[in-house]
């Protein structure tokens, strides 16, 4: 089995990340679901969530996702999202004025989407 397994996050716009991982943890409809080198291979729906991809070195890498895709074969792990951004580019102030204006329109998936990465950045 290998030690690591390499992964791709790609937005609809851009190339969020990509590199070697020893765990990635990303949310689909059954819940969290972790993915080592050698899992089985794997498609499933990404449901918004925070998307958590731990090195080899100890590091982590943290991203707000949005709807998309994961595949998984050959040890290549693809994150196919919708929208996808890194814990240390959310800009707080902004996503927190952009929470209160979506409660104060009612507008629930705007609010989920908040929720999302103020929770994302709060691990950077």
């Amino acid at each position: 089995m290998a030690a690591e397994l390499h992964v791709e996050l790609v937005a609809a716009d851009r190339q969020v990340w990509s590199g070697e991982a020893r765990l990635v943890i990303a949310r689909t409809p059954s819940g969290d679901i972790g993915v080592m080198p050698g899992h089985q291979p794997l498609l499933s729906v990404l449901e918004s969530g925070p998307v958590t991809i731990r090195l080899s070195d100890g590091g982590t890498v943290v991203a707000a996702v949005h709807g998309g895709f994961i595949s998984f074969a050959d040890n290549k792990l693809s994150l196919l999202a919708e929208i996808a951004e890194l814990a240390d580019e959310i800009d707080v102030q902004r996503v927190e004025a952009e929470l209160a204006r979506a409660k104060a329109e009612g507008d629930d998936a705007a609010e989920r989407r908040a929720d999302v990465r103020l929770r994302t950045a709060a691990t950077s």
